[in-house]
């Protein structure tokens, strides 16, 4: 009897502590989901393919892909190396150079603009050389690419570099032992074994910069089809129109949604290695 009722209670126990997981659990997922499931309801209750279609979000949409791609291209090539001596390589200043990569992460996306506009700014520090060079940064289209690229980058790079430092160092030893030099090692082991890593990184990169807007605003402006992206024309259609602003989240959601989804489907198919 003593042994039943001991079975009797850590059953129950269990039960307890399962609801104990389960409850904060479900009150998480409610509080991700639904604000996310009603805009979707919402948007197909009011009928919003007229403020989808208009010029304006169009204008908005196409600045925020190609501007967001491009950041991304800029973010793999440069981030890559950067990933790999990281993950790879012992230096003196390494945790200086880890601090820079990870403080746009923690940063305010104001804070961020300011910064991008004190640098690269008319009357910054270094706006008197690009003057110079008849170069003008704020308020255009590489404005843009650049607060994206500012502040998506990081996801990036650490991805990344969690991928290079997964890599057993056998590997390594293997290819040196059968002649591989540093850029075959590279190039045919080590990207295709982070490939997963790089492309997750790439595909939150992506994401954060399409949903860029507190840097974007503050360096680049507001100005429609040369800097007005997506969240900045939300900002401005909300202050219009409850529906422009409706419109222009749902879009923005699918899109970041069929990102995401793009990223599994490419991890469960092994797509990805390259």
């Amino acid at each position: 009897m003593p042994k039943l009722r001991q079975v009797i209670h850590h059953l129950y126990m269990s039960q307890y502590l399962e609801w104990i997981f389960v409850l904060p659990s479900l009150a998480l997922l409610a509080l991700l989901g639904l604000p996310i499931a009603a805009l979707i309801w919402r948007a197909g209750a009011d009928g919003l393919f007229p403020y989808i279609t208009q010029p304006s979000v169009i204008s908005a949409l196409r600045l925020s892909l190609w501007t967001s791609a491009l950041s991304v291209c800029i973010t793999v090539i440069t981030g890559t190396p950067l990933a790999f001596v990281l993950a790879q390589r012992k230096f003196t200043g390494k945790n200086w150079v880890e601090l820079i990569v990870d403080l746009p992460l923690v940063l305010p996306p104001s804070v961020a603009g300011i910064a991008l506009l004190i640098a690269f700014g008319r009357e910054g520090i270094f706006g008197g050389w690009l003057t110079a060079m008849r170069i003008s940064i704020p308020f255009t289209s590489t404005a843009v690419v650049l607060a994206q690229t500012f502040v998506s980058a990081p996801l990036f790079v650490r991805a990344a570099r969690i991928g290079f430092a997964d890599i057993d160092l056998q590997v390594r030893e293997a290819a040196y032992v059968e002649g591989s030099n540093e850029w075959q090692l590279f190039r045919h082991i080590l990207l295709p074994l982070a490939g997963r890593a790089i492309l997750s990184g790439a595909v939150l990169a992506w994401t954060r910069a399409l949903g860029e807007f507190g840097a974007t605003i503050l360096f680049a402006g507001n100005m429609e089809g040369v800097t007005q992206t997506m969240p900045l024309a939300i900002y401005i259609g909300f202050e219009q129109s409850v529906n422009i602003a409706l419109a222009l989240s749902f879009i923005l959601v699918l899109v970041s949604f069929l990102l995401l989804l793009t990223i599994r489907w490419l991890d469960n198919s092994k797509v990805w290695r390259i």
